[in-house]
């Protein structure tokens, strides 16, 4: 698929991307980035973690750091009997900016759900809580292991650590959407979760939480110009890969293939129509 911005008879950017089905032949393998995160959040289910849907939802996605995703994310610290200190995905300022007089820190980096769900797997296991973020951690191991399961690999693929300093597995889209489709069936616990709370799952200007409540539809972004989205009742959904990353060219070509409403004009600062964007090459691979 292509999304083009156009001017004047002129393409003047474009970006070509792929849309893979269930179906699909394998295509080459891609990093699953933060895509990865519902079927990660599975092992909370395995370990009888006493977490509400709120708290499980937080673990299953991106947050933008906003003062809702804090206190969760606080409320799994005191859960869990432990500190902020504990938590290595990193500091960045929340994607939702900071209030005044607030200062970044690791509970506000998106990725916080995420690394609280891995300590409480491994509280539960009795597992070292100092290095879970290690391929020869035990958590790891499992980690790769489930997400191998749920998305039917049955040979290694590349692996690389992602931006919040834990690993992560590359495959192809297929497969990928073959996890969540096996999470829909295996882990309803998880969906529900996520389609209950779609802001504590990721927040303001998140397109996958722009897609679940449109929709319904369980959806999850990844870095790269990754996204899934599967519908729960079909069984059935896509992922989209934008070669060159781009967020924005992402969200245009994920709505336009759920035939969702999106602004398609350019505009000046002064909001004259200069020209439109324009998806091309829509059919599966």
């Amino acid at each position: 698929m292509r999304v083009e911005y156009f001017r004047d008879g002129l393409v003047e950017e474009f970006h070509d991307g792929i849309c893979v089905d269930l179906n699909a032949e394998e295509t080459e393998p891609y990093f699953l980035r933060s895509c990865a995160k519902p079927l990660q959040a599975s092992l909370i289910i395995d370990c009888g973690i006493d977490f509400t849907d709120e708290e499980l939802a937080l673990c299953s996605g991106s947050h933008a750091g906003e003062e809702c995703h804090v206190r969760a994310a606080q409320g799994i610290l005191d859960k869990l009997g432990i500190d902020e200190s504990h938590l290595k995905c990193g500091i960045h300022e929340p994607l939702a900016g900071l209030k005044e007089g607030e200062i970044a820190s690791a509970i506000h980096n998106n990725c916080s759900g995420k690394h609280l769900g891995f300590l409480a797997v491994c509280k539960a296991n009795g597992w070292s809580l100092e290095n879970y973020y290690e391929p020869s951690h035990p958590l790891q191991i499992a980690v790769k292991n489930r997400i191998y399961e749920l998305c039917e690999v049955t040979k290694d693929y590349p692996m690389t650590t992602d931006g919040c300093g834990v690993p992560i597995v590359s495959m192809p889209l297929n497969n990928l959407v073959k996890g969540f489709k096996n999470l829909n069936e295996k882990y309803p616990q998880i969906v529900n979760a996520i389609l209950k709370n779609p802001y504590i799952y990721g927040g303001i200007n998140r397109l996958d939480t722009e897609i679940i409540q449109k929709t319904g539809m369980l959806a999850k972004v990844g870095a790269g110009g990754l996204c899934v989205v599967l519908d729960t009742k079909l069984n059935d959904g896509f992922a989209v890969k934008m070669f060159d990353a781009s967020m924005s060219a992402r969200r245009i070509a994920v709505l336009d293939k759920l035939g969702l409403e999106y602004d398609n004009k350019i505009r000046t600062l002064s909001g004259k129509v200069v020209g439109e964007i324009r998806v091309l090459e829509t059919s599966m691979i």
